[in-house]
Order: C-alpha cells, then sequence, then structure tokens
C-alpha cells in the first residue's frame, strides 16, 4: 500500500500494569481465576459532566439495560474496590514508577497531579468511573522513520475483567480491578505498520527496564488510533503482540476505505481479533467524560523529587544487553536473562566465576530443567537452590574440587534434597588410573570413534568421571 498516498495517520495507547499493591489500597496485585468469595450486583446510571453533556460511549451501553455481577476475593479485594469506602493514599511506589517511565521517555514531569473521575458505564469498573491522573508531557522517541511523540502518561486503575455476558447481565472478576495502570498515548506521528510495530516494541522495552513492571500475558495492552484520508479517526483495542499491528493496519485500511466509499464517516471503537480483521465495539467516547476526583488531594511533584529520581533511573534494556553480550553471554541466555530479571543475580555470581553462559544456565535454564524433571515449581526449585548453594558449588568449582561438567548435576541432587555440601563431595579416578582404564577400553572394543567411547567409560567408572579429561585422553589414544 502507499500509506502517504491514504494519508495514513497512526496513534497508540500502551497500558501497563504495575506490580505491588493496588494504586488507593493495601491489597496486593493478584489476579485468580478461582471460585470467588462472594458476588454483589449493581445497576448503573450515567449523569451529565461538568460540562452538561453526556458522552456517547456511556449513552450506547446504557440503552443496553444491563446489570451487572462482580466477583471478589476476601485476600485481595477489600472496600474501595467496592466503592464502600473512598480512596485510601496514593501508592507512592506507582507513582515513582511513572516518574522513571516519564523521563526515560523524555517527557516533563507536570508539577501537580490532580486525579479525575473518567466516567466508564460498561460496569468495568463498579463505582461507574475510573481515576486517572496526568503525570508528564511533551515526551518522545526515536523510531527508523523519525520522531513519535509522547503528549502525554498518565497513571490510572485497571479495570475489571469481563468474565461472562449475557443480554440482561455482564459479569466481572474484580480481583484485577484497581491495579495501578500506566498509560502512554503516542501522537498521530506513526504513518506506517511498521513503525507503529516499532514504537510499540520500543516503549515496551523501556517499561521492561524498571523494576516494579508486571510481567506475562495481559500485563500490557496495546491500543491502536487509526485514520486515512477523508475518515474518522477508529480506535482499535486488544493488542497483546506488536507484530499483529500490521496485519490488522493493513485489513483496516481496506475496511475503512470501503465504509468511506459508502458515505459513513462516523469514528468507532473496534476490537482486534486473531485473524487480523476488526469488530465493532462501541461509539467513540467524546470529552464530556472527566471530571475531578472530590476524595483525593491535590498532589505537588517537587523538582527535588524529580531530581532524585533522575539520578537513579534505571538502565535501559538495550545498555544492559550490550553489556551482558561483552561478557560472553549469547543471545538466548541474554533474553532469558532480561525476561526474569536475573541481572542482579548474575552479576553477584560472576563475581566467582566468570563464565556467564554456565551461570546464566544455573540459574535459569537448569532450574526450569529441573522442575519439570521433579515435578516442582520453578520456584520451589529456585528456592531450595538459593544463591547462597550455587555460591558453594562456584566457590567448590573454582577450587578444582569438582569440575564444570559436575555442576548440573551437583545441582539436580541439591534440587532433589542432598544437603549441598554433601552434593559436591565427588570422588574422582586419578589422572593415570583414567589413562589406565580407558586404554583397556579402547584395547578390548577397538574401531571405535573417540564420543563412542565415552559411553562405554561412563558406564564402568561412574557419571562422576572427569568427562573433559576423559575426552583429551581419547582424542590422544583413538587415532
Amino acid at each position: 500500500m502507499d500509506y502517504k498516498e491514504l494519508g495514513l495517520l497512526i496513534g497508540l495507547e500502551l497500558h501497563q500494569q504495575l506490580d505491588g499493591h493496588k494504586l488507593f489500597c493495601k491489597c496486593p496485585c493478584i489476579i485468580k481465576d478461582t471460585k470467588p468469595n462472594y458476588e454483589i450486583k449493581r445497576k448503573l446510571r450515567v449523569s451529565a459532566s461538568e460540562l452538561g453533556d453526556f458522552d456517547p460511549a456511556a449513552l450506547y451501553e446504557l440503552q443496553k439495560g444491563k446489570y451487572f455481577v462482580y466477583q471478589g476475593y476476601k485476600n485481595i479485594n477489600c472496600l474501595v474496590e467496592l466503592d464502600e469506602n473512598p480512596p485510601e493514599e496514593l501508592n507512592q511506589n506507582a507513582l515513582k514508577i511513572a516518574l522513571q517511565v516519564s523521563l526515560l521517555l523524555n517527557a516533563k514531569p507536570v508539577d501537580n497531579v490532580q486525579f479525575m473521575r473518567k466516567i466508564v458505564i460498561d460496569g468495568s469498573n463498579v463505582s461507574g468511573f475510573q481515576r486517572t491522573a496526568l503525570i508528564a508531557t511533551d515526551g518522545y522517541i526515536e523510531t527508523a522513520e523519525g520522531k513519535v511523540r509522547i503528549p502525554t502518561i498518565c497513571l490510572e486503575e485497571e479495570s475489571a475483567k469481563k468474565i461472562e455476558d449475557t443480554k440482561e447481565y455482564r459479569k466481572y472478576n474484580i480481583s484485577r480491578l484497581c491495579i495501578p495502570l500506566i498509560e502512554i498515548a503516542t501522537a498521530p506521528d506513526i504513518h506506517t505498520p511498521l513503525q507503529a510495530k516499532e514504537t510499540a516494541e520500543k516503549i515496551g522495552m523501556v517499561l521492561r527496564s524498571i523494576d516494579g513492571i508486571k510481567r506475562g500475558l495481559g500485563s500490557i495492552r496495546q491500543d491502536v488510533n487509526l485514520s486515512i484520508k477523508n475518515g474518522p479517526r477508529v480506535e482499535i483495542k486488544g493488542f497483546q503482540e506488536p507484530g499483529m499491528m500490521i496485519k490488522t493496519t493493513d485489513l483496516e485500511i481496506k475496511r475503512q476505505g470501503e465504509e468511506i466509499g459508502k458515505g459513513k464517516k462516523t469514528g468507532e471503537v473496534r476490537n482486534a481479533k486473531e485473524d487480523g480483521s476488526t469488530e465493532f465495539l462501541r461509539p467513540l467516547p467524546g470529552e464530556a467524560r472527566m471530571y475531578p476526583e472530590t476524595d483525593l488531594p491535590l498532589l505537588k511533584i517537587g523538582r527535588q523529587q524529580v531530581n532524585e529520581i533522575k539520578k537513579k533511573l534505571p538502565k535501559l534494556r538495550t545498555e544492559i544487553r550490550d553489556e551482558l553480550k561483552k561478557k560472553g553471554l549469547n543471545d538466548e541466555l541474554i533474553v532469558l536473562v532480561l525476561d526474569n530479571n536475573k541481572v542482579d543475580e548474575l552479576e553477584t555470581l560472576l563475581k566467582l566465576n566468570k563464565d556467564a553462559n554456565l551461570i546464566a544456565k544455573m540459574i535459569i535454564l537448569w532450574p526450569s530443567e529441573f522442575a519439570t524433571k521433579l515435578k516442582k515449581s520453578y520456584d520451589e526449585i529456585r528456592e531450595i537452590l538459593s544463591e547462597r548453594n550455587l555460591e558453594i558449588i562456584l566457590e567448590n568449582l573454582r577450587k578444582n574440587k569438582i569440575n564444570e561438567g559436575d555442576v548440573k548435576g551437583i545441582m539436580l541432587k541439591v534440587a532433589n534434597g542432598t544437603d549441598v555440601n554433601e552434593a559436591v563431595k565427588i570422588e574422582r579416578v586419578d589422572d593415570n588410573q583414567l589413562e589406565e582404564e580407558i586404554a583397556g577400553i579402547i584395547k578390548e572394543k577397538p574401531g571405535l570413534r573417540a564420543g563412542g567411547y565415552m559411553g562405554l567409560v561412563i558406564a564402568k567408572l561412574g557419571a562422576n568421571v572427569d568427562k573433559r579429561k576423559a575426552m583429551e585422553i581419547l582424542n590422544r589414544l583413538v587415532k
């Protein structure tokens, strides 16, 4: 497609969940899908904004005439989520993370944070509104096709998770409700689907560089605002994977072209489907949906607070990736270390052994294998294979009491319940005896290759044989 000729304009909205506790209470950021402890029913009505107007998206939802059922949990929901208590003090760590994100995206924090109530009538917020606040403005990122401005970065509450929708009611799980959410909105500076994908990936990289960002499927959502020449803006929601933006954008351009040809020029919100097509959700919300939050005070962000955060900004993943590569870590293990947030542990253990690939396998790859083999969770295995236990193994390796080839087997023994100090005690065949034994095996069964003899050596001398030394001897003796 000739995107320039089409007049394609794209803007992105990215919503990233944070970890820790909820935005206005101390409930944990845990999303559950098990049987709830209770249900409540509510019916919401729409009210005019302070401008005296009604939001069209809210009116659309109201016409459906549904009531709402909310399922909650005693240990992770409280009266704040149920809108029976006013919000408590703002989660200060969530604010700090939002400021870190803002600074890494070259944005300018605002002087005063005023939380607003955004009308939400589809039932996804028990109260009928979502609390949201502007944190920073005028950011940007650079892409291969030019600068993409980021006019606003907001901190807001996550919505409840829809689990059932019928003609009479809509049912929500409220364990997700009120988790801190950072919303990043770009300007319509994106002119190709490829640039949209690059923009989403670059902003995602910044988010993943910060501690306290929630990880896993569903923790980040991306919406695409898209228009072509002579057409309205259409918002497409629900992208989990930036790669789908290319196919979906191309299909949406064709759909919009057909609609414009029929004379339709009304903006709308659509849902992104797995096959790249989209489906209608509701009309575009208007401007008449925001009013000030009366339960929360105006919050001042001081210059000193911003400067302190600037001094301690985390390194971007791209910087860390380059540093890990210099340490000799291969690309596959770099991804695992970054995705599992194990950079600090890797750096600690590298003080005992400079083989970065070995350390990465010890803290991520092998524990994952052991979890499957021993039918335990990865977290259980890592609790047993604590950093201190790994240090003991590496100390024995440094003192030549064990060989590198022994490390995985020792770790498996420890994961299976053996004390680490017992697991590292390995009885060795001395080098002279090892050579004699190997020579005898070759004499008994001549004609094999060096690799073929290794199994015979292990079968006779046991798995604790020094495999590296054995292979050196085999390569020398086998012609």
